[in-house]
């Protein structure tokens, strides 16, 4: 069995070559390749990613959303949200980060790239559901870990800390009813033991 590990380099510039005109900035950190796309030619992109020699990140491990309103303790400027994939070359060695822009803040939306990895379709539900980010062409887009009543997306960096309401079963109903929030938030103010023996110090 022969041994061989590519570059972070080769491997950019073998993404840089692929993606052509459809790339829109690229760099290395910490040994990993990210990319950046727009949101027109981000399935495109995958599909190149997944298909072109010098790429062949046959596996997709990871995708989430980032809501950039607030990054870093920041206003940042430019679009808020952010699809970010994370795949795999089982035969390169090699991991390449890609990233989406929504392009529009008040309904973000993306493609869907289940369609090339199936491993994409429950991450793509919880993008969806945590952030409110739409993936076109994705066939079962339902929330996968709030309740379908569910109000909001809750990892937007604008939604209430304690949310809008909160559910629990009511046995003279016989269900499970909604209704506002009432907790209170109060100063906790730890115990403080002034013992001059405690614990056997002295």
């Amino acid at each position: 069995m022969t041994e061989f590990s590519v570059r972070p380099e080769d491997t950019q510039a073998a993404i840089s070559g692929a993606l052509g005109d459809r790339l829109k900035s690229t760099y290395i950190h910490l040994g990993e390749v990210t990319v950046q796309v727009a949101a027109a030619d981000y399935h495109a992109a995958a599909l190149v990613l997944r298909d072109a020699a010098g790429c062949q990140f046959e596996q997709m491990i990871d995708l989430c959303a980032v809501d950039y309103s607030e990054y870093g303790n920041a206003v940042a400027q430019g679009p808020r949200y952010c699809v970010v994939v994370h795949l795999l070359s089982v035969s390169l060695n090699q991991r390449v980060r890609l990233k989406v822009f929504a392009p529009d803040d008040d309904m973000p939306m993306v493609d869907s790239i289940n369609d090339i990895w199936n491993a994409a379709n429950w991450f793509e539900r919880e993008a969806f559901d945590l952030f409110g980010v739409v993936f076109e062409g994705h066939d079962d887009l339902r929330r996968i870990l709030t309740d379908y009543g569910f109000i909001g997306h809750p990892f937007r960096k604008d939604f209430p800390t304690t949310g809008h309401v909160e559910m629990r079963y009511d046995a003279e109903q016989a269900r499970v009813v909604y209704q506002p929030v009432t907790i209170e938030t109060r100063e906790i103010t730890p115990r403080i033991i002034r013992e001059d023996k405690y614990g056997g110090l002295h």
